[in-house]
């Protein structure tokens, strides 16, 4: 199974560290934001990882090369700033990733999730990791009943980790779009499945937040 790590967001509420920073690339504890993503996947049984990049994107080739410092081969997505939204990103990409089903990981969060488990997750069309409503997004996105994602009360948050069906991407007659159009698509045909960690997960996307996310990089 190949993954793809979107990294091509602007990191606007982190500024001013973003504005000559790519954010996937600040600092936590001892290794960047991604880097710690590229060596759970390594850890993790992956040898194949697309980035997309747009904002300061050069910056995060140059810093990851090829990938060989993680046992990696690294590809490159390469996109406009702004162009394209997630779900866009993604299918910018595929032919990079292939007709097989592919791990999906944010960039922007840090977590202690197992990466080898996505390995298992090839039976839906979009399999998503879900966490417990961070304060900032109280209300959650999806429930979840027997492993099966539903629209319906009490909601978990996208944990930004997944497992997704490349053809849900490539059907898709527009260029810009979110994931979460495929996400709840999928979820309509009763082809979106669920798990829900419980472990560490930070959404890094605030100041606080890359602040907790250097502690907890400490502690573990």
């Amino acid at each position: 199974m190949k993954a793809m790590i979107l990294a091509a967001g602007r990191g606007e509420r982190l500024r001013p560290l973003t504005d000559e920073t790519p954010k996937p690339l600040i600092e936590v504890g001892t290794r960047s934001l991604i880097g710690h993503h590229l060596h759970a996947l390594a850890a993790g049984g992956f040898e194949d990882v697309v980035i997309n990049v747009a904002y300061r994107g050069e910056q995060i080739v140059a810093a990851l090369g090829d990938g060989s410092a993680w046992g990696l081969r690294l590809h490159y997505s390469r996109e406009t700033p702004g162009e394209l939204d997630t779900g866009g990103g993604i299918k910018r990409a595929l032919p990079l990733l292939g007709e097989a089903p592919f791990a999906l990981i944010s960039a922007d969060v840090f977590t202690d999730y197992d990466y080898a488990r996505l390995h298992e997750r090839r039976d839906a069309d979009a399999h998503c990791v879900l966490v417990e409503n961070p304060e900032h997004h109280a209300q959650g996105d999806f429930g979840l009943v027997d492993g099966r994602l539903v629209d319906r009360e009490p909601r978990l948050t996208y944990a930004g980790i997944g497992v997704f069906d490349p053809q849900r991407f490539a059907s898709r007659d527009t260029q810009r779009f979110a994931l979460s159009v495929v996400i709840r698509e999928a979820l309509g045909q009763g082809r979106a499945s669920g798990e829900q960690h419980r472990g560490e997960w930070i959404d890094v996307g605030r100041p606080s937040a890359l602040e907790a996310a250097r502690h907890a990089a400490v502690r573990g």
